[in-house]
């Protein structure tokens, strides 16, 4: 078996190549650039959240509902259906909400959907321009199809996040729905940055092989995952509040529980529990997040650096943001930093995957 360069951009010349029609590095950048605007989306929905808009707008209006309210009639017809919310009857009408307090909600939830129709385009438009000009490197169309339907799946699940709190009885989401909302821009993310690094391999070699993910970055994932997961529970269950203080929980090491409800619904659903379990939790992401980056030092010493930086800031936004209380600045700084993580997580892996895949290659 021939040697394997460790260099980070050498890669084994076996494998189809691309047609000379094939323009990776422009496709590379175009999905760079769509995963610099699920950032953003990121952090408008974590606005969002916190500003508890996100039950302003009460119907799913693709087309139509790209345009906000242009008159007072229309205004005054969108508050008297966000009145009929449990979110009204039980919060916002109790603690005196005027007309000019909705528009401020309105406006993030529906710049929010404004922002997915937006990059709904900005990837849409492109992949078609891409595949009339014959531009689209061989065995990636399904792959860049998928990312498109992965995106519209998204947008439907937004809608059904937000279907779960329209009801009498409810001020708040599902915290399910949110975290399948949530983990859907996240996982959406890491397909557009895994792919981009794919086209920008391809572009210096045109035979390269797509990276694969391997056993490490495979168990990694899952540690990270559960910890998203714990995260976006917390969100939507308004857990950050269970206490302020770091490390002690209210003065205690292990929160007081109440387990008289079953077990599997105080794990799911006690705001204290999960609280503890995201708190805790994160020390085994940051030990197996650590091993990927080790793993990857030799082969690409710029992800590995870009994982232990993104991780520690991570780290320290988690804690800032309890201690100030869900400061909301420091919450949506600790939701964009997790995505940045999480496409700093996606390089590390493919670097790791894509010596993997030439390994597998090599005669």
């Amino acid at each position: 078996m021939s040697s394997i360069s460790r260099t980070p951009g050498a890669l084994l010349s076996t494998g189809p190549a691309t047609s000379t029609a094939a323009r990776p590095a422009a496709i590379a950048v175009w999905l760079f650039l769509v995963a610099a605007l699920v950032v953003v989306m990121v952090s408008v929905g974590g606005i969002t959240r916190l500003t508890e808009s996100g039950l302003s707008i009460t119907r799913w209006q693709p087309i139509t509902g790209i345009l906000p309210p242009l008159t007072e009639a229309q205004w005054e017809a969108e508050f008297a259906r966000y009145r009929l919310t449990g979110e009204y009857i039980n919060e916002s009408g109790p603690a005196g909400m005027d007309l000019a307090a909705f528009k401020f909600i309105f406006f993030w939830e529906w710049f929010h959907r404004l922002l997915g129709r937006v990059i709904g385009l900005a990837y849409a438009l492109p992949l078609a321009w891409f595949w009339v000009k014959g531009a689209i490197p061989a065995g990636y169309k399904p792959r860049l199809v998928g990312l498109l339907a992965l995106g519209g799946l998204q947008g439907v699940f937004g809608w059904l996040m937000v279907r779960s709190g329209l009801n009498e009885t409810m001020t708040d989401v599902s915290h399910f729905w949110l975290s399948v909302h949530l983990l859907t821009a996240f996982l959406t993310l890491a397909l557009l940055v895994w792919t981009a690094l794919d086209m920008r391999a391809l572009d210096r070699n045109r035979a390269a092989r797509p990276a694969r993910m391997t056993a490490t970055a495979t168990w990694v994932g899952a540690v990270l995952f559960l910890q998203l997961l714990l995260g976006a529970w917390v969100a939507g269950l308004n857990a950050g509040h269970a206490a302020y203080d770091w490390p002690l929980m209210n003065g205690r090491l292990v929160p007081e529980l109440q387990w008289s409800d079953g077990f599997w619904w105080t794990l799911t659903h006690d705001p204290f529990l999960l609280h503890f379990l995201h708190r805790w939790w994160a020390w085994a992401a940051v030990a197996a997040l650590v091993v990927l980056a080790l793993r990857v030092r030799q082969l690409d010493r710029r992800a590995s650096v870009a994982v232990h930086a993104v991780l520690g800031t991570q780290i320290l936004l988690g804690i800032a943001t309890v201690m100030s209380g869900v400061a909301l600045w420091l919450a949506v700084a600790h939701q964009v930093v997790g995505a940045l993580l999480v496409a700093a997580v996606a390089w590390a892996a493919h670097v790791h995957g894509r010596v993997r895949a030439n390994f597998e290659a090599a005669p």
